[in-house]
């Protein structure tokens, strides 16, 4: 079974960084804005739009009930003026108290039954928004699971989180209020406008003058908002990722002692957010008092007409009083309109993000005509295989080799020749870019994904951990497997005995990538999740490297029982461990230099005899070391005085080392 990873961080140097030099990848938490293409990328808001309405529109009946209710309340909003001009020109100025009394209760009913209906629409319109917001997550989250390494070494995680956390919420405020104010807002307008007409026309017109001047100043925000909330989103992805890198690598923070250097990093991250979003808020912000300007000095011209407009005889107070009612009704929705505006465009900012994710092709997927594979017998060859992570920086070059079912092969050589990546592309994390991989003669590309991954076992030096108990980490190797086969799989790895010794034994919680574990218990457990896998093909990459030297010894017994049988890929740099195997695989600069048994390549005199003798040089070299502190006659297990015992200490650090 295969383990969730952070291939970024799997032998680096065999991938070219085009990082700059800093303390932390991309220097801030995460690449600059535009470094993917981004920034160039042509917005289309009526597409954006449309995208998100096709989220909407899957809930057709609430929909429906929710611009009904909007209908009804704006019409009832409306009724309000109307009914007081009726009041003053009608009862008040006649006298008439008993009508007019009645005609109070009826506007107390008019406004009661108002808001009760906002209530309702509010009600209804957050579970459609809510609902669509969690089709749309589940569709951003379902796209990363298709997409390949080469994605997710291309973008900061922090970011690809903000997408899905901060970039969501906007969207999701929008839909829960902001679209139906949108257009309850929109449809009084041209109730107040229809009204203002029915009541006079001159004075309509006047207040109508309003409407160009604001549509202009809206235009105008808007288009320069939506550019600076983009920037301002990207710059909090760039935040988010230095944060996760932070946490993520505080030990090696604590250890290089770079608390100071991160602190700095992340005042510089955070101040560039702090530049962008000042300056889209600061340009958001002279809508209001923009709008508030224009609206009072309608106001004004409106009040200074219909004064002239009575002295005339052409209106009555009544009139001119609904009108000033009107008018203020006319420019509340202008200025919620052009609030609306800046959080809406904050929302588009999101929603092209989260498309431009949506958008993105996985680049390995299924054949047409991929077939099954229930079980594999284990014949692997590369047939003459060129790759490299970028274009034109070839890794591996005409590399070709060929193992027998139940064969085991070691991959040797320097860091960076090319192992990893032999191993990447054998578990198809990569396509390659020419020749050709086969398992039992079929080109892998020709086999449906999860059928070739489901038949691989897979332990990596650095294995992931989730935050869950020791059972449920093992068992996901296999998700079906019984709490019995779990822990036989442990006992096989030779985990069982310190698994007993945690506070809960099996359904202890382990903490964010195990880190309550030491290096050596998370390789165990990874392991066992491996065999309780039972994998037809087995990847061990120095899978038992980080194991003191007695568990090591049980470990390589567990192992040898577990490849018995299945072909199996061992990345070795402890040349000694691969004694036993049926074939040795020399990588150098991506390129395979010689193969054979490791007594055959001795025999050779070439580069894997120096790659060998240079480690037993280096165990040589320590033995002056050795003498020097062990005590006179001591074995270096305590035997003699004080000083033997501090010798003995001294010894075991570098018999720890070699």
């Amino acid at each position: 079974m295969l383990e969730r990873q952070d291939h970024r961080h799997h032998e680096n140097d065999e991938k070219p960084q085009e990082r700059p030099s800093s303390p932390f990848p991309f220097g801030r938490g995460g690449p600059p804005p535009g470094m993917f293409g981004e920034s160039k990328r042509v917005k289309d808001t009526r597409g954006t739009l449309l995208r998100l309405w096709g989220y909407l529109q899957r809930q057709k009946g609430a929909l429906v009930s929710t611009v009904l209710l909007v209908v009804l309340t704006t019409g009832l909003s409306l009724l309000g003026p109307y009914l007081m001009a009726q009041a003053i020109d009608v009862y008040i100025i006649a006298g008439d108290l008993s009508g007019l009394a009645r005609l109070l209760g009826l506007m107390i009913g008019v406004y009661i039954f108002s808001s009760a209906g906002i209530w309702l629409q509010s009600y209804i319109m957050a579970g459609v928004a809510q609902r669509a917001i969690y089709d749309l997550r589940n569709d951003l989250f379902a796209r990363l699971q298709t997409l390949s390494l080469r994605f997710f070494d291309q973008h900061s995680h922090g970011d690809l989180m903000s997408r899905l956390t901060n970039d969501m919420e906007n969207i999701s405020n929008v839909l829960t209020s902001s679209i139906t104010e949108l257009f309850s807002n929109l449809l009084s307008l041209a109730g107040v406008a229809a009204m203002m007409l029915a009541l006079n026309v001159p004075l309509a017109v006047v207040t109508l003058l309003v409407l160009p001047l604001t549509l202009v100043l809206t235009n105008f925000v808007a288009r320069h908002t939506r550019r600076g909330f983009r920037e301002q989103l990207a710059e909090l992805g760039a935040l988010n990722g230095f944060i996760e890198e932070t946490i993520s690598g505080q030990r090696v923070v604590k250890a290089y002692v770079r608390e100071q250097e991160a602190i700095a990093e992340f005042d510089k991250t955070n101040r560039a957010l702090q530049r962008a979003a000042t300056r889209v808020e600061i340009l958001a912000g002279f809508m209001g008092p923009l709008m508030n300007l224009v609206n009072n000095a309608g106001l004004a011209v409106i009040a200074g007409t219909g004064g002239w407009l009575t002295l005339q005889g052409l209106a009555t107070v009544g009139t001119i009083a609904a009108f000033l009612n009107y008018a203020r009704r006319f420019s509340r929705p202008l200025n919620q309109i052009a609030q609306l505006f800046t959080t809406v465009q904050s929302a588009l900012a999101g929603a092209e993000r989260i498309f431009e994710t949506l958008d993105q092709v996985p680049e390995l997927i299924d054949a047409p005509d991929a077939r099954s594979l229930e079980h594999i017998e284990g014949r692997v060859t590369f047939e003459d295989v060129c790759f490299g992570y970028e274009p034109g920086v070839p890794v591996l070059k005409h590399v070709s080799l060929h193992a027998e079912p139940g064969q085991l092969v070691a991959l040797v050589g320097p860091t960076g020749a090319g192992k990893t990546t032999i191993v990447n592309l054998l578990t198809r994390f990569y396509d390659v870019d020419s020749g050709a991989i086969r398992i039992d003669g079929i080109d892998i590309r020709e086999i449906k994904l999860a059928d070739l991954r489901r038949r691989l076992g897979l332990v990596l030096q650095d294995n992931f951990l989730f935050a869950d108990t020791v059972m449920e980490n093992i068992r996901y190797g296999r998700l079906e497997a019984s709490d019995e086969e779990v822990i036989a799989a442990a006992k096989m790895a030779n985990a069982d005995r310190f698994i007993h010794r945690l506070p809960q034994g099996y359904h202890t919680v382990l903490a964010e990538r195990g880190s309550n574990l030491s290096q050596g218990q998370r390789q165990l457990l990874a392991i066992a999740r491996a065999i309780l896998a039972d994998p037809d093909i087995l990847i061990l990459d120095e899978a038992t490297s980080n194991v003191d030297t007695r568990t090591e010894k049980y470990l390589q017994e567990a192992l040898r029982r577990l490849m018995q049988g299945r072909t199996s890929f061992v990345i070795a740099h402890r040349l000694s461990t691969i004694r036993e195997a049926d074939q040795v695989l020399v990588v150098k600069d991506g390129e395979i230099i010689e193969r054979g048994t490791h007594e055959e390549l001795l025999a050779q005199g070439g580069f894997y005899r120096d790659l060998y003798m240079s480690q037993f040089k280096g165990q040589a070299a320590l033995q002056p070391q050795l003498a020097a502190v062990l005590p006179p006659g001591g074995d270096g297990d305590g035997a003699g005085d004080g000083d033997g015992k501090e010798g003995a200490k001294t010894t075991r650090l570098v018999k720890t080392q070699v």
